[in-house]
């Protein structure tokens, strides 16, 4: 089988939150793109965290591991950017291209990328178009990343036809006024971005390059509301993760196996016939969508260390548990990684300044999905506790965590704010 083209469309801080997941929010292509590939109901990104969890995809590690433990843009880096996969597919006779957002690097070209394609700007009205001229020209093989700065704050204005007073805002937050004008919002962005990948799909669906393009269509950690993005919940690690074309992903198929991010490139790798980098941790999804397994993880990690600010977290999850770790001891909740947003400052008011985080954190996802109800102290849970401590520090072992040693240092020069924060009306703007 001559290797496939791949078309990999990314989004930012949409996690579950389109339509194809079961949200009141119409995303017509994205579950027009599900229908016709296998979608995942169970996918985790490897760090809450939007360079973090790119390097986590783009490397098939760890973010400890390729050594992005923060934004690249704040100053954090690869250690070795041969590890991206755009070098890996170079090599193997891929024409790379790129058009709209990274966040890999501090600049596109350290990356590798054969064409960086121009846009008037990193919204999917101007994405979309850049990316279409490049399939124009039909490069085969060809690995075409479409990053679309959508569903990132600041949100469109709600369309006319999306009355606030009529959307549920996400779970971690309450029904309020300000939390349903929040959601309307989020909602108008995330029509702005199912209408740029609609573009995509639908020239290469008219071009004829459907059936030899391995489509992958993700985001990259949980929505910028409070508890979520930056956090080690579901609400934070899950994303959406639709893949539709050759190697099984077809059908319209839901899968329901617990899978990560880091998975993706050694799936790659395997449906083009390339060798699988000693570096690379995941595995591949292939059985899955060949139907000869039904789960090809029995756990998942995830990890923070920088965003805006240093708040070193890491978690392991399995089918039925969450494990959540803190390594530092702040008695308060690390402000500045929670983008400033409407709903940021209702949480203020009502005193979230004062709610101190746990240490440690163990959820029963079976009877507790939202992760509210801590089993750490809890007695009839310890022989899972000592499992799930036991599972954290093996990977952290096993991947060389830097976190082993002590606090891990942000490197010279790179921009790292006060983690402990001010209200959003004394401090600069802080949106990741």
């Amino acid at each position: 089988m001559a290797r496939p083209n791949i078309l990999y469309i990314h989004s930012h801080d949409t996690g579950r939150y389109v339509q194809p997941y079961g949200h009141a929010i119409p995303t017509p292509n994205i579950q027009r793109l599900a229908e016709q590939g296998v979608l995942f109901r169970q996918a985790f990104c490897g760090g809450p965290t939007c360079s973090p969890s790119r390097a986590c995809l783009l490397t098939g590690q760890s973010a400890h591991s390729s050594g992005m433990l923060g934004l690249a843009h704040r100053g954090f880096q690869l250690n070795d950017y041969n590890q991206h996969i755009v070098n890996v597919l170079n090599k193997a006779g891929y024409v790379t291209a790129l058009a709209g957002v990274q966040h890999e690097a501090p600049r596109a070209e350290m990356i590798g990328y054969d064409h960086v394609l121009p846009v008037a700007s990193q919204r999917a009205r101007d994405v979309a178009p850049a990316a279409i001229e490049f399939l124009k020209n039909r490069p085969e093989p060809f690995f075409l990343s479409v990053g679309c700065y959508e569903t990132h704050r600041e949100f469109d204005e709600p369309w006319v036809d999306e009355d606030p007073r009529y959307c549920l805002p996400p779970a971690p937050l309450p029904d309020t006024p300000e939390t349903r004008q929040d959601m309307a919002a989020y909602k108008a962005s995330a029509r702005a971005l199912d209408a740029g990948v609609g573009q995509v799909l639908q020239y290469l669906d008219s071009r004829g390059l459907a059936h030899d393009t391995l489509v992958i269509c993700t985001t990259d950690h949980g929505i910028s509301f409070p508890g979520m993005k930056c956090n080690l919940t579901d609400h934070g690690i899950g994303v959406m993760l639709i893949v539709r074309g050759p190697g099984g992903f077809l059908g319209g198929k839901v899968c329901d196996a617990m899978v990560s991010q880091i998975d993706i490139f050694p799936t790659l790798c395997e449906l083009a016939g390339i060798g699988k980098p000693a570096w690379v941790q995941g595995k591949s999804m292939l059985p899955l969508a060949a139907g000869k397994t039904d789960q090809v993880n029995d756990e998942v990690f995830a990890e923070v260390t920088y965003h805006a600010a240093y708040e070193p977290m890491r978690a392991v999850r399995t089918r039925r548990w969450k494990y959540t770790r803190r390594y530092d001891d702040r008695s308060g909740p690390v402000l500045p990684n929670c983008d400033d947003n409407i709903c940021k400052g209702m949480w203020l008011r009502q005193g979230w300044r004062q709610r101190p985080p746990a240490r440690e954190q163990l959820y029963d996802l079976v009877f507790d999905p939202n992760e509210t109800h801590n089993l750490a102290s809890d007695a009839t849970a310890a022989d899972v506790l000592v499992d799930m401590r036991g599972r954290l520090e093996r990977w952290m072992q096993r991947t060389n965590d830097p976190l082993l040693k002590g606090p891990v240092p942000a490197p010279k020069g790179a921009k790292v704010n006060d983690p402990d924060g001010m209200s959003p009306k004394d401090t600069p703007r802080v949106v990741e």
